[in-house]
């Protein structure tokens, strides 16, 4: 994922909104907080500024940033809006309606993963984490609700390595030279 010096890398706007608002919702799920921040970052940090990136990721001509972000906002802002409805008793989901909703999410990271795998193993191993979190969310949904708070302590784990990308490019910036290892490919 090279970028163009003269310009400012997506990437770290993006990085920091998923990080960022998957951290919040894990917060959540684990019982520490309510959903009022969740929703609010959901909406504009994870969901508008991360989509925001990956437009600016298209330009820079990287399909995999484009892909990610985009559907990623997309996802917050989804979510975001999911929880509005909810709470205003508009077009209500059900437990298993967000179930559905998280499996079909667990596909398009499934698909995503096996690229991320092949960047550096910093971008691989985030992936898998968030594979896995979505796995144990779709068994929270649907039978094994006790799943939801082992989901969020992994998630977390997830949110600090998209953090950690997200210092590496920042750092390397500032720097002058690769500060973060990034790792291998893992494929």
């Amino acid at each position: 994922m090279s970028h163009d010096a003269s310009q400012g890398n997506p990437a770290v706007v993006g990085l920091a909104g998923f990080g960022l608002t998957t951290m919040l919702l894990q917060f959540h799920n684990v019982g520490w907080m309510g959903l009022g921040p969740v929703v609010a970052s959901g909406l504009i940090f994870g969901g508008l500024a991360q989509m925001i990136a990956g437009f600016q990721e298209f330009k820079c001509g990287n399909n995999f940033g484009y892909s990610a972000f985009v559907s990623f906002g997309s996802f917050w802002i989804s979510l975001g809006i999911m929880f509005l409805l909810n709470h205003f008793g508009i077009y209500k989901a059900s437990h298993t309606d967000v179930g559905f909703f998280l499996i079909a999410w667990t596909m398009y990271t499934a698909i995503m993963t096996i690229p991320a795998m092949k960047i550096h193993a910093a971008m691989g191993t985030t992936f898998i984490l968030l594979l896995v979190g979505f796995i144990l969310l779709d068994l929270a949904h649907f039978g094994y609700p006790a799943l939801t708070k082992v989901a969020g302590y992994e998630l977390m784990a997830c949110a600090l390595g998209a953090w950690y990308m997200m210092a590496g490019a920042i750092y390397a910036q500032i720097f002058g030279k690769p500060v973060l290892p990034m790792g291998k490919p893992l494929i």
